[in-house]
């Protein structure tokens, strides 16, 4: 690893512990299975976020009852290994690039959760019919294009699907759900979210039509979630 700070090199050795912890939640609700899925965040290097940063992120192919601080290797914001014994998560390159152009964003995740994934394979939003929704997406669960995995165009999919929405989460076509978050914390909050209303609003289509959410009251049910109650207060 290049000389950091030692105020760097001490937010990293937190950010692999607080990522161990984090990536436990995933399998504990029902988001991945196996290896799948991989949570990050960012470690801010200079006096704001900035293409100087790193990002903490999974290995590939590690267990989620194998991971341990140790094990969580950091990486450049072009994806580039700076420290670890084990390959970056093969979505690094995805996660880099939400990193490199939304500089307020501070925690990325993606997991292959089942209703959600089936949206995706859909190709279809998740309308805003709950007030759920409303108050943490602020309308509808977008769907990103298409990508083939391997080079940063599922993170240029991301940037481009959610610089103009107010929801945290994507669903990228025939893939799955990723989130953002002001940290990985409120990311994997989303994406325990995401699943959550994918789930409710599937079965509420099963029994027929849903009930559309006028856009004044989404937008006022919105505005009283994130200032009023805060994103971090708990329902």
């Amino acid at each position: 690893m290049r000389d950091y700070p030692q105020s760097v090199l001490d937010e990293i050795a937190r950010t692999r512990a607080v990522l161990v912890t984090l990536h436990a939640e995933l399998p504990r609700w029902d988001l991945v299975v196996w290896t799948a899925g991989n949570v990050s965040q960012r470690v801010v290097v200079g006096a704001a976020p900035s293409a100087d940063d790193l990002l903490v992120i999974k290995p590939s192919g590690v267990t989620y009852d194998e991971l341990t601080p140790e094990s969580m290797v950091v990486c450049d914001l072009d994806g580039t290994l700076v420290d670890g014994t084990r390959s970056p998560s093969s979505d690094t390159a995805a996660h880099a690039y939400v990193y490199r152009h939304m500089p307020h964003i501070g925690g990325v995740v993606h997991t292959h959760s089942t209703y959600a994934t089936a949206w995706a394979a859909r190709g279809e939003p998740v309308p805003c019919v709950l007030t759920m929704m409303a108050d943490e997406f602020g309308g509808d669960v977008p769907i990103g294009p298409f990508a083939l995995i391997g080079d940063d165009s599922i993170g240029r999919g991301i940037v481009e699907t959610l610089q103009g929405s107010r929801s945290p989460a994507v669903l990228m076509r025939n893939h799955g759900p990723f989130t953002i978050g002001k940290d990985a914390q409120a990311a994997v909050k989303a994406a325990v979210m995401v699943e959550e209303v994918a789930r409710t609003v599937h079965i509420a289509r099963q029994l027929g039509d849903t009930v559309p959410i006028a856009q004044s009251d989404i937008d006022s049910l919105y505005a009283r979630y994130q200032n009023v109650y805060g994103q971090d207060t708990e329902r």
